[in-house]
């Protein structure tokens, strides 16, 4: 019933054309709305629907989304989490209950950055953005480091102090970036392109200090980590804490807990380097002085042993070789040629005996006896065929309706159906008569018995 037809109607309202009524003004009114809460009492029946009440701390609303609207969700709704519903607002008028029937959802908060966050990490990964093969070996002595970060914030300072701390020998080129905010991803892919045209750096650090996820989701944006995957440069991703885990720490060619942890791994300890020289200057002594005793032991051996090879016997060993090689090579020729002889003689032997002709006289004889046999048997076969066709012509012959009729006798019919006794027909009646030769059509003019 509508609201037009309900005005002309008495004021008294049964409880079904009541529901029904506030359901049409509730649906007319509220077509589409964006709503905000979270989830409680979550139920997913066999059905395949989802009934579950959104709300704030101050007031709840029951909802429906059925399963036909759940299709394009990448996520399955929990109890507690925060969404955010579009939908329509209608009645349930079974109950009673005003009710939201959510056509689409969206999630909210840091849950809704986490789902995105594993979507990309997942997509990339199916990409090979994160396989080995393209991860490029950091240099082991850079000359220059590059730094892509906030040139204010603390990350820019602590890997400043541990460089001049350990490789004070390698020069730093800062590239300013933002690395919070809607604009940092781009700032950072940016700083990152740069590096990359000037040429100027061996390693970048990329990275910031720590923060919240959303603090730290420029690093997980996707034109981010294929700046970092197109990089020729060998990248150190440094974002946040030991804790925390970014796109960018599985792109990069080595991920690092820290900024600070970062400039460890990328400058080596230059301590540690001058006494790996000098050990290796000591090596280098030990090794050139043991070389060159070698090398004079060597040089006796060789002038030695070269007093022992004079030229003319090595000579006079190579005659002696090669007139060997001629007499075993005469030999092998003669008892080849020999052994293709016999072969040959034996060969003709066998192709003599099988000359088609020797075969082609039996064959012959054969087939000609087997001829001579199948005419016997076709003539035999013939001649019975005709007798049993006699036979059963004389037999057909006696049994056939004709012969009767030639003895004078006659077939009557009526309508296509032979008349067998007088019962059949009646004064009047037009009937067949069937003779040797012709037919009659006669009127029945008496029936006796």
């Amino acid at each position: 019933m509508s609201i037009q037809e309900l005005e002309l109607t008495t004021s008294v309202l049964t409880v079904s054309e009541l529901n029904n009524t506030v359901r049409l003004l509730l649906e007319e009114t509220f077509t589409s709305i964006w709503v905000e809460g979270e989830i409680s009492n979550f139920a997913a029946p066999h059905s395949g629907h989802w009934y579950f009440s959104l709300k704030d701390p101050n007031a709840q609303v029951r909802c429906a989304m059925f399963r036909g609207q759940q299709k394009s969700l990448g996520f399955t709704p929990k109890e507690g989490m925060h969404i955010l519903v579009k939908g329509r607002v209608s009645l349930y008028p079974n109950r009673g209950d005003y009710q939201l029937i959510v056509e689409h959802m969206e999630e909210r908060g840091e849950g809704k950055l986490q789902r995105a966050f594993e979507l990309l990490k997942k997509k990339l990964a199916a990409a090979g953005l994160f396989n080995d093969e393209y991860k490029k070996a950091l240099p082991t002595l850079p000359k220059s480091i590059g730094i892509v970060t906030s040139p204010t914030g603390a990350a820019i300072r602590d890997i400043l102090i541990v460089l001049k701390r350990r490789y004070p020998l390698a020069s730093i080129i800062i590239y300013p970036s933002l690395v919070q905010g809607a604009q940092a991803a781009a700032s950072i892919v940016d700083a990152i392109k740069i590096a990359n045209d000037r040429h100027e750096c061996d390693v970048l650090i990329v990275g910031r200090g720590g923060g919240s996820l959303e603090d730290l989701w420029p690093f997980n944006e996707e034109i981010v980590a294929y700046a970092i995957h197109e990089s020729d440069i060998p990248i150190i991703s440094a974002v946040g804490h030991e804790v925390d885990f970014t796109i960018a720490d599985f792109v990069a060619d080595l991920r690092a807990p820290t900024p600070s942890a970062a400039a460890e791994l990328v400058a080596p300890d230059q301590s540690d380097l001058l006494a790996t020289i000098q050990n290796a200057k000591l090596g280098l002594l030990r090794h050139v002085k043991s070389k060159l005793k070698s090398q004079q032991d060597h040089l006796k051996w060789i002038d030695k042993h070269l007093q022992q090879q004079h030229p003319k016997r090595k000579l006079a060993e190579r005659m002696q070789k090669l007139d060997f090689c001629e007499m075993t090579l005469v030999q092998l020729q003669t008892k080849l040629i020999t052994r293709y002889q016999t072969k040959l003689q034996l060969l003709t032997a066998h192709l003599q005996h099988q000359h088609p002709d020797t075969k082609i006289k039996p064959m012959q004889q054969q087939l000609n006896l087997m001829r001579e046999r199948m005419i016997a048997k076709t003539q035999t076969a013939l001649k019975q065929r005709q007798h049993q066709l006699a036979h059963l012509a004389g037999t057909l012959e006696a049994l056939s309706p004709l012969a009767t009729l030639k003895r004078g006798y006659a077939i009557a019919s009526a309508e296509g159906r032979v008349i067998t006794e007088a019962d059949d027909v009646k004064k009047g009646d037009h009937i067949q008569v069937q003779l040797m030769r012709g037919a009659l059509g006669c009127v029945v003019t008496e029936v006796s018995e």
